[in-house]
């Protein structure tokens, strides 16, 4: 899933389909979180799902950001090519 999500985010042009990839390793990332508090020495404490749950916390603030910043980029630009935000450069 995380190597789905990398060929995703570092082939794509589109920042609407790469942000889609980052959100897939972030995915891949609380799986293996989660997999590894279910088998580890003590399953019974819950730091694996307190980080998970921290985990989709960020997840979905990058989400927002991300969005909102490509929604002003295509607002500028007309386009949510990746190709266009070097120009944003200061």
């Amino acid at each position: 899933l995380f190597a789905i999500g990398l060929a995703g985010a570092l082939s794509r042009r589109n920042a609407i389909v790469v942000l889609i990839g980052i959100e897939l390793m972030l995915n891949a990332a609380n799986l293996n979180l989660i997999a590894f508090w279910r088998y580890g020495p003590n399953p019974e404490a819950l730091e694996g799902v307190i980080f998970v749950i921290f985990s989709i916390g960020i997840a979905a603030a990058e989400a927002a950001v991300g969005l909102g910043l490509i929604i002003t980029v295509y607002r500028h630009f007309k386009s949510t090519s990746v190709e266009g935000f070097d120009e944003l450069k200061g």
